[in-house]
């Protein structure tokens, strides 16, 4: 007779993002009462849907309505607010720096490595100082007040040098964030430029740097093209093939020779696997993510799987022509793995074999601000306001939760009528400024 276990599987998800919410979220709908208990660890106590940060950013979307609460979605699993430092398979240990800065380890029997990438930077003169990434929803609402900020002081300003830098906005990286975040910002500003008096179009410098010779490479080179062209006609400089050499003081300088000044510098130039798996006895692959089969398991380690940005799980669609193939990391294969994630994990807990990741690559659609964008899908290409509908349609259905889709989709018919939100409410970055004033008046 086989044993009867005393208590529940523990399974513990690191990572809170796409893979570990939507795993969660599976795992709490196909478990038995009493069969496995589930936790979730992040460092934040929410899920971003990070494709509609730019929008977020430009007004579009209620920045609220961009992130999902894990404890109000999850109310079957447990939600630890911490950010993971170690995990210890050999102890079947993951420690936790819990959000008041205590530490604790939480034991499991089935781990999940579902750790987000962070932003790829170089050892680029300035760039800790002065550059802006765009991977959380605070830096999209950062971004938001501070591109709004720079048209107030530029309108209350002579100075002809100081208005130029203050209306200088320079976005370096040309994948699908760089641009969406660039063509969002810019149809905000240009929008708010009618209530500012004094201020014109032709006074914002827009500029886009990319280090090789072609944007949105998950796109076709004909729309890539467009792309660039279309950015262009709205006075938006693209430097292609060009690096960045130093950014000191908000002074950039190209590789080109190219020099300006500019307060708003944005990151988007890659990813890179979390380094905390570093902290792991987990099998890592050159690029430090996790090594996987086809099924999500983690080579070698049973009862350990892995999925998302940082793990490298083979291409089945493309490993006929290329075997050393694994999927991109990106939210088309993050959201269908987690799906499939859960299934099997319940299928190994039954003891059933788990099921391989089959998905071919459909295609990519971006936006470029309101009624523009483009969308490469099934070989198919569309352009203008046909993209844009597609681009947010397919977005809004990948959303998670009825809640959000119906907030974002409020959010989108209300700007259709009554236009872009364009004020800037930076008095969130210091809120204190003012009380503090008071006390010492």
């Amino acid at each position: 007779m086989a044993a009867v276990k005393s208590q529940p599987t523990r399974i513990v998800i690191v990572g809170g993002g796409y893979v570990g919410m939507y795993t969660a979220l599976g795992l709490q709908k196909k478990l038995r009462s009493g069969e496995a208990s589930v936790t979730v660890i992040d460092p934040q106590p929410h899920m971003t849907y990070q494709p509609f940060l730019p929008e977020a950013a430009a007004g579009s979307i209620e920045p609220r309505h961009v992130v999902v609460p894990l404890r109000k979605v999850l109310k079957r699993c447990h939600v630890v607010t911490g950010r993971a430092t170690r995990i210890e398979h050999a102890r079947k240990a993951v420690t936790v720096e819990l959000a008041d800065g205590h530490v604790e380890e939480y034991e499991y029997d089935v781990l999940v490595s579902a750790l987000g990438a962070i932003s790829r930077t170089l050892p680029i003169p300035g760039l800790p100082e002065v550059g802006i990434g765009m991977k959380t929803i605070g830096e999209a609402i950062y971004l938001r007040n501070h591109v709004l900020s720079r048209l107030d002081q530029a309108a209350s300003t002579n100075d002809p040098e100081l208005r130029r830098r203050l209306l200088s906005f320079v976005v370096i990286g040309g994948g699908f964030a760089g641009i969406e975040t660039l063509a969002e910002l810019e149809d905000m500003a240009r929008y708010a430029l009618r209530y500012y008096e004094g201020l014109k179009q032709e006074d914002m410098h827009w500029v886009l740097v990319e280090a090789t010779g072609r944007i949105m490479p998950e796109v076709s080179a004909r729309l890539g093209v467009y792309t660039v062209e279309q950015l262009e006609k709205r006075g938006i400089k693209c430097y292609l093939d060009t690096r960045v050499k130093s950014m000191e003081g908000g002074h950039v300088v190209l590789d080109d020779g190219t020099e300006f000044d500019s307060d708003t510098i944005i990151w988007t130039a890659g990813m890179k696997a979390n380094p905390m798996l570093r902290n792991t006895d987990l099998p890592l692959d050159a690029r430090g993510r996790v090594q996987c089969t086809a099924a999500m398991q983690v080579v070698g380690l049973p009862g350990v799987w892995a999925a998302g940005d940082c793990s490298a799980v083979p291409d089945l669609s493309r490993t006929e022509e290329d075997p050393t193939a694994t999927c991109v990391p990106n939210a088309q294969h993050a959201i269908r793995q987690s799906k499939l994630l859960a299934k099997n994990i319940v299928a190994t807990l039954r003891g059933k074999q788990p099921k391989d990741y089959f998905h071919k690559y459909l295609g990519s659609v971006a936006g470029l601000g309101l009624y523009k964008g483009v969308a490469d899908v099934f070989g198919l290409r569309f352009k203008g306001v046909v993209a844009w509908f597609m681009h947010r349609s397919y977005h809004v259905m990948f959303m998670p939760t009825v809640n959000r889709k119906f907030r974002v989709f409020v959010d989108w018919t209300q700007a259709l009528f009554s236009g872009r939100e364009v004020v800037a409410l930076g008095q969130i970055h210091d809120p204190k400024a003012e009380f503090d004033r008071a006390t010492k008046s």
